[in-house]
């Protein structure tokens, strides 16, 4: 089944990449599909925004379209940067955004520094049937960037003793946000008989 991931960001599209390719999705950027269209997110939740990048990318093609919107929420900030991970802080950078994350906890004990990634998946068939499924992992906020492995907020998030940019792909895509909410996508598409997997 063709799928067209509703993003050029290359490090979601190779994650997408190397955990539905497996079960037979030909997944590919909607660049790659040949669509340059930038959906503006006016949602106020991960749902909405996902849904509405979907819909979007939908509307100009015959083909199964998937967005998600996905970001990090630490709890001492009020559940910040949210929605806005991508934006935060109106800077341009994954780095300068970390940074301000850190900034912001300055000072704060790491009991309270707790955080977690959240990622809704907004699936639209070619039939035009939606499914959607969230997902969530937990960690705490680092000291300091660690590790090289991942992106945007990867290497401040700490997982264990380790940090999202210091575990293998692998292993990131067994344990994140993202491949929780794809777990539960995966689970209601087998109940829809669409795939058959035995993973």
């Amino acid at each position: 089944m063709k799928l067209i991931i509703a993003s050029n960001n290359k490090g979601k599209i190779r994650e997408y990449k190397q955990i539905l390719e497996p079960l037979g999705f030909e997944v590919m950027s909607q660049s790659e599909a040949g669509i340059e269209l930038e959906a503006e997110e006016t949602g106020t939740t991960f749902a909405e925004n996902s849904a509405i990048k979907a819909r979007a990318i939908f509307g100009m093609t015959s083909c199964a379209v998937l967005a998600d919107d996905s970001g990090l929420a630490v709890d001492a900030l009020g559940g910040e940067p949210g929605v806005y991970s991508a934006r935060y802080g109106g800077l341009e950078t994954s780095e300068e955004r970390s940074q301000l994350v850190l900034k912001k906890l300055s000072g704060v004990p790491d009991s309270d520094r707790t955080a977690h990634f959240i990622c809704n998946i907004h699936l639209i068939l070619a039939d035009g049937r939606e499914v959607t499924a969230e997902g969530r992992c937990s960690g705490r906020i680092g000291r300091e960037p660690r590790g090289s492995n991942g992106f945007g907020y990867d290497p401040i998030f700490m997982y264990g003793s380790r940090s999202f940019a210091e575990i293998s792909a692998d292993e990131k895509n067994r344990l994140s946000h993202r491949a929780a909410a794809l777990d539960k996508l995966r689970e209601k598409l087998k109940e829809l008989d669409l795939i058959y997997d035995n993973t």
